[in-house]
């Protein structure tokens, strides 16, 4: 049929240029896709078409027949009041009739066969048009994949790994420094508090070891007996020598 191999042309040619790479594989899937959309519909009036027209042929020749059987009457009226020439033409008019139902009925099956090939092409055409829907989302999805991959590949292509390492190596330097200043502080202010305190006890404990001192030493003065003077003294005698 005329509109299925065109349909086939149009496919073939799309995956052509598909293959060549002239156009974006997105935009020629869905061209192909609106493509075989369109030959489904004009298919499908195409159908309704024949249908409605086998129809008309059918009630075409139902009446022509219906209009055969009439004559056909009027014929054996003729005859039976004696008038054999009008029961002629009567059949005359009935033969004309019954050729031109002959015919019409002759043509409805040739309709058919035609109906019935339509509405198997139809069938083939919605089936393909399904599985290229398929393969279309498919390969789009696909197509914007490998595109944001060869996007990826490109980005990571302009970074050098030298510089990359260089500088994360640099980060790590800096962090480390950092977190070594802010422990060293942290320590520095703990010690000078903890220094600070033990001065204050170091005072105190020298405080309280001089008072301890200071009353030892009044203890001492207090308990000491008195001394006498040198006036209170006795002082000895010497012996007197034998006058001569």
């Amino acid at each position: 049929m005329e509109v299925m191999k065109r349909i086939l042309r149009v496919i073939r040619a799309n995956v052509n240029g598909l293959v060549n790479g002239v156009e974006d594989p997105e935009k020629i899937l869905e061209q192909t896709f609106l493509e075989m959309q369109s030959n489904l519909v004009q298919l499908r009036q195409g159908v309704a078409c024949a249908i409605a027209t086998q129809k008309r042929t059918e009630r075409q020749a139902l009446a022509a027949e219906s209009q055969a059987q009439e004559w056909y009457r009027r014929a054996q009226l003729a005859l039976q009041q004696g008038n054999e020439v009008l029961a002629r033409e009567a059949l005359t008019k009935r033969q004309g009739y019954q050729q031109t139902a002959t015919a019409l009925f002759e043509q409805i099956e040739q309709q058919k066969q035609v109906v019935e090939k339509l509405k198997q092409d139809m069938g083939r055409l919605e089936l393909k048009t399904a599985e290229v829907k398929t393969k279309k989302d498919m390969y789009i999805a696909r197509a914007r994949s490998a595109e944001a991959s060869s996007k990826l590949q490109e980005m990571l292509g302009g970074i050098s790994p030298t510089s990359s390492l260089g500088a994360l190596e640099r980060m790590e330097d800096k962090v480390l420094q950092i977190e070594a200043q802010s422990a060293a502080i942290s320590q520095l202010g703990g010690d000078n508090l903890e220094t600070r305190f033990a001065k204050l006890n170091s005072i105190n404990d020298m405080d309280a070891e001089l008072a301890a001192m200071k009353t030892q030493m009044l203890d001492q003065v207090n308990n000491t007996p008195p001394q006498n003077t040198l006036s209170e003294r006795q002082v000895p005698t010497k012996p007197k020598t034998p006058e001569c």
